[in-house]
């Protein structure tokens, strides 16, 4: 396999950076205002707030995909769901991904509370009571979790 000088990208990290040209022999390499390596989306101010968000849009349209087809609202159809289709996706409940950013976007960790609002029986509960209702670990709880 030839390696591929087209895909290479320059990140300028830092404060004062010079943003210098660089090639890779004869070919000059394009900057990029950010990268993605091993699936997380970093900026040249290492912020992953641009992850976060994609994160969270998946989930959520994974979610109204859900909704919209499957037609039962008992916990025993849509945690299945929830459990199979939005859980692994990468990002989501991750616990790298921090807080909720300073620009007030959701949280990634939501995804949980609109799931549990999806079953019929549970809508006029609190969220901690649905989860507790439905057998899962709140955002705080998973997080606490997997540091161990």
């Amino acid at each position: 396999m030839k390696f591929n000088k087209a895909k290479c990208k320059v990140l300028h990290m830092g404060q004062g950076n010079f943003k210098h040209k660089y090639r890779l022999g004869r070919e000059w390499l394009d900057s990029s205002p950010e990268e993605k390596d091993l699936g997380v989306l970093v900026d040249k101010k290492l912020n992953m707030s641009r992850q976060r968000v994609l994160a969270t849009q998946k989930a959520n349209c994974i979610l109204g995909c859900i909704k919209r087809s499957v037609a039962s609202r008992l916990s025993e159809v849509i945690l299945p769901f929830y459990s199979t289709l939005v859980r692994p996706s990468p990002g989501v409940l991750h616990p790298t991904l921090g807080t909720p950013t300073q620009e007030g976007h959701r949280p990634v960790g939501e995804s949980p509370e609109e799931a549990t609002k999806m079953i019929r029986g549970l809508e006029h509960l609190s969220y901690e009571d649905r989860l507790r209702e439905v057998g899962l670990l709140s955002l705080e709880k998973k997080r606490f979790w997997e540091t161990l």
